[in-house]
């Protein structure tokens, strides 16, 4: 079983995680062996943290309750917040989790937190524009390993830009390896044109659809 953490930041941005943890919370396209995902909410404290869009989350767990092991994913959403140095701790175990080969996925301002942590330095990632992370992580310095793209797989690394939050979602989602290649692409395809013959085509992919 994965156990999906969602870090619960001050300011947190909710769309960017919304394609994600829809789909991960409802298994509605999931394969039928897919591997069974727990998702929960984790914050410095158990104290509520308010959203960008103002809804009051209360966190399922802390950072030491985090367990270090391989099915161990770690989400860190944008937000506006992220150059508060308590944030440190949830960055410090997001390295302890890559070298164990746990997955982190990063998003926006996340990306900058692990950039001036030197995670980002020999390693392909991506962020809000080539040179945003020279601007905003005095850390960093791995220039060499940026990619242009919205959202960037780099074995147990996801990373994204602001605007990469569907892409990001679609390569967590394969990493996970929970839907079926074609759902999968079918998905993505629909969501990202709006073309309703691409909803018709996931629906076809479904088990359901194939009795």
């Amino acid at each position: 079983m994965f156990t999906i953490y969602v870090y619960a930041i001050e300011t947190l941005a909710d769309w960017e995680l919304g394609y994600v943890t829809a789909e991960l919370n409802s298994g509605r396209f999931f394969k039928k062996d897919a591997p069974c995902i727990s998702i929960k909410t984790v914050g410095i404290s158990k104290e509520h943290v308010k959203t960008m869009g103002g809804l009051n989350i209360v966190p399922d767990c802390i950072i030491d309750d985090i367990e270090v092991k391989e099915k161990s994913v770690l989400l860190l959403p944008g937000a506006s917040t992220w150059d508060d140095p308590k944030h440190g701790t949830i960055i410090e175990k997001a390295g302890e989790l890559l070298s164990a080969g746990a997955t982190v996925c990063a998003i926006c301002g996340a990306t900058a937190a692990l950039a001036n942590a030197g995670l980002l330095d020999k390693r392909p990632h991506t962020s809000n524009g080539a040179g945003f992370l020279d601007m905003v992580s005095p850390g960093y310095s791995g220039q060499r390993f940026y990619v242009d793209k919205p959202s960037v797989t780099d074995h147990n690394l996801i990373t994204a830009s602001s605007v990469g939050a569907l892409m990001w979602a679609k390569q967590i989602i394969e990493h996970l390896d929970v839907f079926h290649h074609n759902t999968l692409e079918a998905w993505y395809a629909y969501f990202s044109t709006g073309e309703a013959q691409h909803f018709f085509t996931l629906m076809q992919t479904l088990p359901s659809a194939n009795k």
